[in-house]
């Protein structure tokens, strides 16, 4: 395996300018395109302004329009990406940022010279090597509570202090803070913020309290 080409530095810089403006990033699964600018305005509303659309819906990708246009200042990312096409047709919706549970060298390589940063996803050393030898240096460790929790996160810190991780995966407003207090963790993902029941029956006022709660209870 010959790499040509590495991630720029500004990728990197770029994700960190992202991350540091929350400690807790909502990855929100929107199943109806009329929910998507209600519940993006109640979690922003509630202090959390970086979101994660994972694309595992049909209407996710004009859901990202649609916040778009509706949000402008808002720090918006499409999660579950998995192939390089999705990438692009992330891009085209105009995300900031890019989230895959896992990387494969084309995506690596995809990521390498899109101007979009994506935040690769890995649960082992070998995966974060892999990672590392393309320039990349911020990666979501996924599915984290299944692959080791906080105690792997730290570990991976041993061999590669340098990296830095957003975990994401059975993480829930009680062990989020076992994720936080550690050095190479920027911020966290949850799904906790936007809970199926309050999503159904578009109690947005009751999301934007769970934003709220987040927001102060972890903040920097």
């Amino acid at each position: 395996m010959t790499i040509d080409k590495q991630l720029p530095s500004t990728r990197t810089t770029e994700l960190d300018s992202i991350c540091q403006k929350v400690e807790v990033i909502p990855v929100l699964v929107i199943e109806r395109l009329e929910d998507a600018v209600p519940m993006a305005r109640a979690l922003v509303e509630g202090g959390l302004n970086v979101l994660e659309i994972t694309l595992r819906t049909d209407c996710a990708l004009d859901a990202i329009r649609r916040m778009r246009a509706a949000l402008p200042g808002v720090s918006i990312g499409a999660g579950t990406v998995l192939t390089p096409a999705q990438y692009r047709l992330a891009e085209e919706a105009g995300v900031d940022f890019v989230v895959t549970p896992g990387a494969t060298e084309a995506l690596y390589r995809y990521g390498v010279e899109s101007p979009v940063p994506m935040l690769p996803g890995i649960a082992t050393v070998s995966e974060l090597m892999t990672g590392w030898q393309y320039g990349y240096r911020r990666f979501k460790f996924f599915p984290a509570e299944a692959s080791g929790g906080a105690k792997a996160i730290k570990a991976l810190g041993g061999p590669i202090p340098e990296a830095r991780f957003c975990p994401t995966g059975g993480i829930t407003v009680d062990n989020a803070d076992d994720y936080l207090s550690l050095p190479n963790v920027m911020c966290v993902g949850g799904s906790w913020l936007t809970p199926k029941s309050l999503v159904e029956n578009e109690d947005w006022d009751g999301i934007r309290e769970l934003a709220r709660q987040a927001a102060e209870r972890f903040h920097h």
